[in-house]
């Protein structure tokens, strides 16, 4: 795939894999609208890599339409969205309501929005790529962080659904699934840094190649670190034992005082 002179959006591009991604794109010359919540990140990355800087929040209704119609009054069209922001909130099963909201919106409901928006434009001229920013949580699961497993798993669960619906209408939906990124969100891991970081920790740039590479062969999955396809097909296999071993890794870490 070129995506030379394509429209293409990313979503959370003002730090991490979402800075790395709108870089590595626009190096191959796309036309790259960055977004972020923090204004000030997306105006830096978008003078960097010379495209446009669209501040706001990806996840609301209200805020998704907005990004959609600036991306259009600047690209003419949007060929790509890189639904790439995503959060991290709360711990255990105390986690707060509002966590749980809070990850559900970001997470899942800024694909949905943006989808409802961009493929019927897609499907009307035959062509159109939507990609997420799931996480090998959303394969696996994740200690600790029950509203992030899950609502990664949902992330996954509708890009699924969605190649499912309209890849006979050309539309190509990729998931990028990733284990520890060294991000503000491993920074902030705390105990889980470690097993998050057991197969490597990537650079952001690192995730942005492999999902650069994948872009050509249109694969669903995107698996920066290929050893998260051996822990899927062992899950699917033999889920009991694979939920055994993720057990012994808790009392592991409740062990070591990890979750106290």
């Amino acid at each position: 795939m070129s995506v030379r002179d394509k429209g293409v959006v990313v979503t959370g591009a003002g730090h991490g894999i979402g800075r790395a991604l709108a870089t590595r794109l626009a190096a191959e010359g796309a036309r790259v609208v960055v977004n972020d919540l923090d204004g000030e990140a997306a105006r830096a990355v978008a003078e960097e890599i010379g495209g446009w800087a669209a501040p706001g929040d990806a996840a609301t209704e209200q805020g998704v339409a907005a990004l959609v119609e600036t991306a259009r009054g600047h690209l003419g069209a949007v060929d790509v969205w890189f639904g790439n922001a995503g959060i991290d909130r709360g711990r255990g099963l105390d986690a707060a309501e509002a966590d749980w909201a809070a990850s559900h919106e970001v997470n899942v409901m800024a694909h949905v929005r943006a989808a409802r928006l961009l493929v019927p434009a897609w499907v009307a001229r035959g062509a159109g790529r939507f990609v997420v920013t799931a996480s090998a949580a959303g394969l696996l699961t994740t200690l600790g962080n029950p509203a992030y497993a899950v609502s990664k798993h949902a992330c996954v669960a509708f890009a699924e659904w969605l190649s499912a619906t309209y890849r006979h209408r050309g539309i190509v939906v990729q998931a990028v699934c990733p284990q520890g990124v060294r991000t503000r969100m491993l920074d902030d891991s705390g105990p889980l840094r470690d097993l998050l970081s057991r197969d490597g920790a990537l650079t952001p740039e690192d995730v942005a190649e492999a999902t650069w590479q994948a872009l050509h062969d249109d694969r669903f999955l995107v698996l920066p670190h290929p050893r998260v396809a051996d822990y899927y097909a062992h899950r699917a296999t033999d889920p009991d034992r694979w939920l055994g071993g993720m057990n012994r890794i808790q009392r592991q870490l409740e062990d070591e005082g990890a979750f106290r």
